[in-house]
């Protein structure tokens, strides 16, 4: 086991901007309309949220007012706000032609790589990553999770469009490097005796191994895989980013995850969520 490093994802902000612009720009009038995972909202609707976590993350930059976190709503709270937001906006964007939407999201996603690539990476940042702690963490964790979101939502987009995903190793591993982060905060309520180990596999060239270690208070996270654990959970790559951003039910998932030893440890695993909304 080694200690988890930093995932640096701000230079390929760049070249994922670059794909989702070909993506938008080969759709036809139609396909604007066509529905995604995240119903109700439509192709148009998903892309006008990209525009709008833009927005938001610059407004942030701009106010300059680094939160503290006695200013941090609770995990219910913060995401009543984070859904009312989110309709509200996607409501309001529907007014923007697709031609519009494109242009802009050129525009600020431009601007959002060079803020982020300014940021010290070791720096706290000023929200947390609520899914995975509720700590603020250091600025890297928080871009690596924009970069998640964004690239999830292109998969929607592309999926309700008829295209390839964005499912090579350049793209999909800062992903899933960034979604078992939530592990520890998964666990946070299962006591065990200390030294208990949970192995996860994700199979496929994205994958990769870790281990969830019971210390005396808590769950920690490492990378790499011992021997010696009480359960093995592997998953493919391919099911385990839709389970842990709800694209797939845990009913759905289980019979494609394997686990050995103590089931009920593992099964565990399947509650990871490693999204806000």
């Amino acid at each position: 086991m080694e200690m988890l490093k930093p995932i640096i994802t701000v230079d390929l902000f760049p070249s994922l901007g670059a794909e989702l612009q070909s993506c938008l720009k080969s759709l036809s009038p139609s396909d604007w309309s066509k529905p995604t995972v995240c119903f109700p909202w439509t192709i148009k609707d998903v892309t006008a949220h990209l525009l709008g976590g833009s927005l938001g993350r610059l407004w942030k930059r701009d106010e300059n007012n680094r939160l503290q976190l006695n200013d941090q709503p609770d995990f219910n709270t913060l995401l009543e706000q984070i859904n009312h937001s989110n309709a509200e906006w996607v409501q309001a964007a529907r007014r923007i032609s697709p031609e519009l939407l494109i242009e802009l999201l050129d525009l600020t996603d431009r601007h959002l790589y060079e803020h982020f690539r300014r940021l010290d990476p070791f720096q706290l940042a000023r929200i947390t990553v609520a899914w995975a702690s509720n700590n603020l963490p250091p600025n890297w964790f928080d871009i690596a999770r924009e970069y998640t979101e964004k690239w999830l939502h292109q998969q929607h987009i592309r999926e309700a469009a008829g295209q390839p995903l964005l499912l090579q190793k350049r793209w999909l591993k800062p992903v899933l490097e960034t979604f078992v982060h939530a592990l520890p905060y998964t666990y946070r309520g299962i006591q065990r005796r200390p030294d208990t180990r949970i192995g996860l596999i994700i199979t496929g060239e994205a994958g990769g191994d870790w281990t969830l270690k019971r210390n005396q208070l808590e769950w920690e996270l490492f990378s790499g895989r011992v021997e010696a654990t009480d359960c093995l959970v592997e998953i493919d790559q391919d099911l385990a980013w839709r389970l842990f951003t709800r694209g797939i039910s845990r009913q759905q998932a289980r019979p494609q995850i394997h686990i050995t030893g103590e089931e009920s440890l593992g099964n565990h695993v399947l509650e990871m969520v490693s999204i806000m909304a």
